[in-house]
């Protein structure tokens, strides 16, 4: 595990840098990057859905209690607490308003449970687990596409700077030429032209360097960004270019099971179906159970409606408990207008499944195609791989031979400007072939699915 803490352990100021790996870049970028932190925190919230989910089918117990302290005065007439204002004071209607007042007190438990429902708490946990298959896939699919990303650049970063060394190389050997040639003019052993193209030469070398450096700079700025962290000077490894991954050559078959964006967009069209399954257990009722134990205190006393004295204010006496009443049953909710209210919604619902397996159908179709084009890469940079010793090996030698001819006299500064440039061509192919194998490698592993085809080799 790395943090942005850890990443000290790579680069100290005043220190030397240590080597960054693949391994270590892949780890890195996996704890740091900002989308996967959030994709990260999505399943955990679709974790907690699926335990409320779990939770849904407990019982309702609802306690209550209060204590008050008024008049009771009735009135015969009818009365409605339209929106929920009105007052419970139950009493004889007497035929004066009188002043009146005691404590009374109502202590209340509820008991309601949905026992049985056609399956309809059952749907929505599977409905819950479904969504949270759907966002650990999600996660699975977005780590997996993000190493890919990270290893890309990894690679893209390794061959710039490679690149870029070819460069330097390639105006050491321009700034060399033209010190022998301005020497051999002032002598006049050549013509004083010659010493006019060899600083050309050597313009067009800091040119072609300072070129590379810019994409080394964009390369290694891409791969920190990747990684979660600041721009910095990357020393990576290079041990690995030199070998040619040993399952280059094997094949890898298409487990859509296992494919990491297959998986989460099959685990789309789930969530979908059994979102469908949940609209249509809306068609059936409900049965439940539910009870009630009741105990009401009064400062009141019986005989009041007789006599209008009986009555006490004291506290105690008018919230303690007198009387109790119980109610248990059992009962049916069914709304007979849900089933023509829900068929739209399951028509809808079962559209957006077809348009979801119709999108895993193209992605499908996609990735065969990838798969196919990895396997070709692959042969086309074994190819490459294979021929550009011999063009290094060519382009030396008759770099060798042509600029020792021309201290000799033996030929033109022209020949031994394009023999500088042909040695130059074929280092910089040199150095993208031996990525290319590894590239190739990647795009094998990103289509098969399967990351350790490529990590395994490091």
């Amino acid at each position: 595990m790395y943090g942005l803490s850890g990443l000290a352990f790579f680069f100290c100021a005043g220190l030397q840098a240590q080597v960054l790996n693949m391994k270590d870049a892949l780890n890195i970028a996996l704890n740091n990057y900002g989308s996967i932190k959030a994709k990260s925190s999505y399943v955990q919230a679709s974790a907690a859905q699926l335990g409320q989910a779990r939770r849904s089918y407990a019982p309702n117990l609802v306690v209550s209690a209060q204590q008050d302290y008024g008049t009771v005065n009735g009135q015969n007439g009818p009365l409605y607490g339209f929106g929920g204002f009105g007052v419970a004071s139950s009493g004889l209607p007497l035929p004066d308003q009188n002043w009146n007042a005691a404590f009374g007190a109502l202590y209340l438990a509820n008991f309601n449970w949905e026992f049985f429902t056609f399956g309809r708490v059952r749907e929505r946990i599977k409905v819950a687990k479904t969504t949270l298959q759907r966002d650990s896939a999600d996660l699975a699919q977005e780590q997996f596409q993000h190493q890919v990303k990270v290893a890309s650049a990894y690679l893209n970063l390794l061959a710039a700077q490679r690149i870029t060394r070819s460069q330097e190389r390639n105006l050491e050997r321009a700034l060399v030429f033209k010190s022998t040639t301005v020497s051999r003019a002032a002598n006049g052993l050549i013509p004083g032209v010659d010493s006019s193209l060899a600083a050309a030469e050597v313009s067009a070398a800091r040119i072609a360097l300072i070129r590379a450096k810019d994409t080394e700079q964009e390369q290694a700025n891409t791969l920190s960004v990747l990684m979660g962290i600041q721009t910095t000077d990357f020393v990576l490894d290079t041990t690995f270019l030199s070998t040619v991954p040993a399952s280059v050559f094997s094949s890898a078959s298409l487990r859509e099971e296992t494919h990491p964006v297959l998986r989460f967009l099959q685990s789309r069209t789930n969530i979908s179906l059994e979102q469908t399954k949940l609209l249509r257990r809306q068609y059936y009722p409900s049965f439940s159970l539910f009870g009630i134990m009741q105990g009401r205190g009064s400062g009141f006393e019986a005989g009041y409606t007789q006599d209008q004295t009986k009555f006490t204010r004291n506290y105690g006496t008018g919230v303690t408990p007198t009387r109790a009443n119980y109610l248990v049953g059992i009962g049916m909710n069914w709304n007979i207008m849900s089933v023509l209210q829900n068929e739209a919604r399951v028509r809808s619902q079962k559209y957006i499944s077809d348009g979801l397996q119709q999108e895993y159908d193209l992605a499908r179709q996609q990735i065969l195609a990838q798969q196919a084009l990895a396997e070709q890469k692959v042969r086309n940079a074994m190819d490459a791989y294979a021929e550009v010793p011999q063009q290094v090996k060519a382009a030396s030698e008759a770099y060798v031979q042509k600029s020792t001819m021309y201290r000799n006299g033996l030929s033109t500064i022209v020949e031994v400007t394009q023999s500088m440039y042909a040695l130059n061509r074929a280092e910089t192919h040199r150095d993208i072939a031996y990525s290319n194998v590894w590239q190739a490698l990647l795009m094998k592993a990103a289509a098969a699915g399967d990351f350790s085809i490529f990590i395994n080799e490091f």
